[in-house]
């Protein structure tokens, strides 16, 4: 799996990851669901140069220009409810692209512990087609495995590109280990810490909460 890690460069999504962290700032949900949007903008330009591209006669008022376009849009994949903002921004570019959505919860025991079940989903056929599956958190790296596992009831795709804007460095090997070599992942930034409770540290909270609001 090729990872690359966007805010290890000079570019405006740094802008964007200081103002979703920021305590203060992520208090208003509107900004925090639009800075969300941004980076997916931001990350559905750089997936597009490795994607497939044709070449177009587009007739202009004085003459026909000759332009590449998009050979085919992707399928769009999200998990709820955390990734929509994220994957809003992705559909932004992506405007023609099939949508899929997964729902994904933890199930926690007495003890405190947890385990993460796929509740439901909804997709186009997946057969030979390229996918952008979106969590904005990657902790511990493991629904985002479940959510691939479960995209496979629809098809075998020619390539899954993995969209998160924050992760651990223990989800990031744990997706490595648990995905197949046609995928790769495209993260915002990742942070050293996974505490006790699968949150990342420093991190930036709970996205879905800051996004939509509490739940119960």
């Amino acid at each position: 799996m090729t990872v690359h890690i966007l805010n290890q460069q000079t570019s405006i999504i740094n802008q964007f990851l200081s103002e979703i962290r920021d305590v203060v700032i992520q208090k208003d949900s509107m900004r925090f669901r639009k800075n969300m949007e941004r980076i997916g903008e931001i990350m559905a330009c750089e997936i597009s140069k490795q994607l497939d591209w044709k070449e177009k006669d587009v007739t202009t008022p004085l003459g026909i220009a000759k332009v590449p376009v998009l050979a085919s849009q992707p399928v769009l994949a999200t998990i709820l409810r955390a990734g929509l903002p994220l994957h809003q921004g992705l559909f932004n570019y992506f405007d023609k692209a099939e949508n899929a959505f997964i729902s994904a919860y933890r199930k926690h025991a007495t003890d405190g512990s947890f385990d993460i079940h796929i509740e439901y989903l909804s997709s186009p056929s997946l057969n030979n087609k390229t996918v952008l599956l979106s969590d904005p958190m990657l902790a511990s790296g493991a629904s985002m495995v479940l959510g691939y596992q479960a995209l496979l009831k629809k098809g075998n795709p020619k390539h899954v590109h993995i969209v998160s804007v924050l992760g651990s460095a223990e989800g990031v090997e744990y997706v490595k280990n648990n995905l197949p070599s046609n995928t790769t992942l495209w993260i915002a930034a990742v942070d050293a810490e996974l505490n006790s409770h699968k949150y990342i540290v420093p991190g930036l909270g709970d996205a879905g909460d800051l996004a939509f609001g509490e739940k119960e």
